[in-house]
């Protein structure tokens, strides 16, 4: 360490103030974030402001991703952005028997190292990778999808938040036991005292292995990555092979940090697959890998769960997010929040709501009775305003992130009746952009095929208005989806007291986090680091919250050893 050019004492200097900050947040849950969200924030200090960002993006295109590796044998590609162009970049193509061996070598000095030292390294990162926030976030834009302001938050600072929520959930973790040598004495009587002295030391589990996302590579990806890089461990990055490019970012900047502070670079390593080479499972069963984070699919999710029995598995899989309707004190407050909640990345989101129950009697409202038929029009009216301006549509839908997302869509219309009619969107700076206007579906749900239909997820902007027989139906609905398919969100309007403890019951026991009566710029589908839990894994959409102690506790193992005083 002593010729590292990031010496402990500078990184101490640099990035332990904010650690501190980020510890103290986690145990207040008040708003706090070290990264700022607006554009014009970057372009002093080293940071890359819009126009040099755009120009470091525009520079990786149609070049070859050099991370300098072991065990490159070939290179491999083919990303093309949802608005269009094909990214054209080549990246290195790992032989797993070689990189895996390296990225173990360097463990025992990043091990010796200690928890402070680790997560001052891990805030370094997270520092180079906010100075290239605007990079980043057109990485995320033609990799995912997001319009540019989305990707730009979400990709970046909401990303980076999530990725020092973990550093400091795993610091808190493994300083719950005292560093170095501690003293023990159990007195005999008149005999001398039984004396030792013991050491503990946090020792990462081995190879992490985090299989990255389509949506949100960087937002989903960081929490798991820092979390087992700041409690020892090596980390193997996949990324999702039509989302390759922010987490290759991700990889560089981190290999160039460890090494600036004199640790082994192959800490951190990237694995890209070459097309139709599925390596996500042959990776996911090999002995060296003893943590995988997922993000996506349920049938994928569940393999892992059953399969890489070698590894501790954090998966966030699918869930049907439902929203109770019962009535509201902000009728129009209402429709608005509901309305930006569906429409919003063209609920591509796993966090966006898909079923709104609402009683087929109607609700109150501040605006008097309203009938269903009327709740779900004048919520179809409210999404139609929001996204009548295609300029405004653009900024909020984004772009559809692949094929299989568009065909949800147009079948959806086949469901049931339609309340609100999807319709195309022209983006004039990207005209081979897919824009898509959100689907509103009704159905009973009395009704057996209506209930098939709502009852799975439906990926996308596509939710369904489904009428109940009572806002008590409603409950056992939400009861059996959230334990049956599980749920990142519910939401839930009411102005009854009554109503809104049976809801919240329903949620503390099934596990669900729960949003009540939003009516302004707080969406059922956003959280904030360091204070709301991005699912509570304990339903079937998630084995694991984004995060707490319970996301960071078992990368790690206290290893003891005992010496005679």
């Amino acid at each position: 360490m002593a010729t590292a050019q990031l010496t402990t004492d500078r990184l101490a200097e640099k990035h332990r103030s904010t650690l501190d900050q980020a510890l103290e947040t986690i145990r207040t849950r008040a708003y706090w974030s070290p990264y700022p969200e607006h554009p014009k924030a970057y372009g002093a200090d080293g940071s890359l402001d819009a126009a040099a960002g755009l120009a470091a993006h525009q520079s990786a295109l149609n070049t070859r991703f050099d991370l300098d590796q072991p065990g490159t044998d070939g290179w491999t590609g083919g990303e093309t952005s949802p608005y269009g162009p094909a990214l054209g970049i080549e990246y290195p193509h790992a032989d797993i028997d070689v990189l895996l061996p390296a990225m173990r070598a360097g463990m025992g000095a990043w091990r010796d190292a200690g928890a402070e030292t680790r997560a001052l390294v891990c805030l370094e990162i997270l520092a180079q990778i906010s100075a290239r926030t605007h990079e980043f976030a057109h990485a995320v834009m033609h990799t995912s999808g997001q319009a540019f302001m989305m990707a730009f938050q979400a990709g970046g600072p909401h990303a980076q938040d999530r990725g020092l929520e973990a550093v400091a959930y795993a610091y808190e973790e493994q300083t719950r036991t005292p560093a170095g040598r501690a003293g023990w004495s159990k007195p005999q009587g008149k005999r001398d005292p039984l004396e030792l002295s013991k050491e503990f030391t946090p020792v990462g589990r081995g190879i992490a292995l985090v299989i990255g996302c389509n949506t949100f590579p960087t937002w989903n990806g960081y929490p798991g990555l820092f979390a087992s890089l700041a409690t020892g461990n090596p980390v193997l990055v996949k990324p999702h092979p039509r989302a390759v490019l922010p987490l290759a970012l991700t990889v560089k900047v981190a290999r160039e940090v460890l090494a600036e502070a004199g640790f082994d670079p192959n800490l951190v390593a990237l694995a890209v697959e070459r097309p139709g080479e599925g390596i996500a499972k042959t990776l996911a069963v090999r002995p060296e890998i003893r943590i995988i984070d997922y993000t996506g699919s349920t049938a994928f999710g569940d393999w892992l769960e059953a399969n890489a029995r070698q590894a501790q598995v954090y998966t966030e899989k699918a869930g049907v997010n439902t929203v109770v309707v019962d009535s509201t004190d902000d009728y129009k407050g209402m429709l608005a929040n509901l309305a930006f909640s569906l429409s919003l990345y063209s609920g591509q989101m796993c966090t966006t709501p898909q079923n709104l129950l609402i009683p087929r009697d109607g609700i109150t409202t501040d605006q008097g009775p309203k009938s269903y038929d009327e709740v779900v029009a004048d919520l179809a009216a409210a999404v139609g305003g929001l996204l009548g301006d295609d300029a405004r549509a653009n900024g909020l839908l984004g772009a559809l992130v692949n094929p299989d997302v568009k065909a949800r869509l147009e079948a959806a219309a086949g469901l049931g009746e339609v309340a609100l009619a999807s319709r195309e969107v022209v983006n004039p700076e990207y005209p081979d952009a897919v824009v898509r206007t959100p689907v509103i579906v009704k159905l009973d749900g009395s009704k057996p095929d209506a209930q098939a239909a709502y009852f799975s997820e439906c990926f996308g902007p596509v939710s369904f208005a489904v009428s109940v027989d009572s806002t008590a139906d409603a409950l056992e609905l939400l009861r059996r989806t959230v334990r049956e398919k599980g749920a990142m969100t519910v939401g839930a309007y009411t102005t009854s007291a009554d109503t809104e403890r049976a809801v919240e019951e329903v949620c503390l026991e099934e596990s669900a986090q729960l949003s009540l009566n939003l009516t302004g710029g707080v969406y059922v589908n956003q959280t904030a680091a360091f204070s709301d839990f991005h699912g509570s894994g304990g339903n079937p959409a998630a084995n694991a919250a984004l995060c707490d102690g319970a996301f960071v506790s078992n990368r790690f193992r206290v290893v003891e050893v005992r010496r005679q005083a």
